[in-house]
């Protein structure tokens, strides 16, 4: 029996060396990464929607604002045609590989830069498409439109973050600025329709993590 028996230091190092992680650990961590698979891919594929559906809102915005400077519409319009182009041109080389983990975080990436832009391109509308005088009703259709369509095509909290907080500021500081009809109350407006929608953005987030969420434990039965 003395054969089998190990030294007291040799029952040390496996006492010390690490366990595996546990098969619920490894399922939780899998589960994740699917998820996260599954989330990049939506992202993906609705990113598409949202390259059509901007510079169609900017030609109706140009459209209703047929008193102002057509260089300065052109020159705004030009923004937003460019933010369709990056968002095309970045789907495209996502598409390539379209299953691959790293590569949905690289295209991830990406799209926040160009909704970043996207932001603050709309935002610089408020300059360059809409007339002075702008009414209360038109520049809070001005902003939330936008915003509201970005967060429903991609149903991404952080992706319409990226677009609403500079377009929110920019428009803001138009409505003070330019002035619009009751510029103050119009900025203050603007201000807490944003509030609202990232309010509302919050409040989706929490509801899907939580229709999604899978139990803690599993049934023993």
């Amino acid at each position: 029996m003395a054969l089998f028996a190990f030294s007291p230091r040799h029952e040390e190092r496996i006492a010390r060396e690490p366990l595996g992680p546990s098969p619920f650990v490894r399922l939780a961590a899998l589960h994740e990464e699917a998820e996260e698979t599954a989330r990049l891919a939506n992202l993906l594929d609705r990113s598409l929607y949202a390259a059509i559906v901007l510079p169609v809102l900017g030609l109706i915005v140009i459209g209703f604002s047929a008193s102002m400077d057509f260089t300065s519409q052109l020159v705004w319009g030009g923004f937003v045609a460019l933010v369709s182009v990056a968002v095309f041109k970045a789907r495209a080389h996502a598409m390539k590989r379209p299953f691959e983990r790293d590569n949905l975080k690289s295209f991830a990436q990406d799209i926040s830069a160009i909704l970043l832009f996207a932001g603050f391109a709309w935002g610089a509308g408020a300059f360059l498409a809409l007339p002075e005088g702008t009414s209360l009703i038109g520049a809070m259709f001005f902003a939330a439109v936008p915003a509201i369509a970005v967060a429903t095509l991609l149903r991404e909290r952080e992706a319409a973050f990226l677009f609403l907080a500079p377009m929110t500021v920019l428009v803001a500081i138009a409505a003070l600025l330019r002035p619009f009809a009751d510029g103050a109350l119009a900025a203050g407006a603007i201000l807490l329709l944003s509030a609202a929608i990232g309010l509302g953005l919050i409040l989706a987030e929490q509801r899907r993590r939580r229709t999604h969420a899978l139990p803690a434990m599993l049934p023993l039965t």
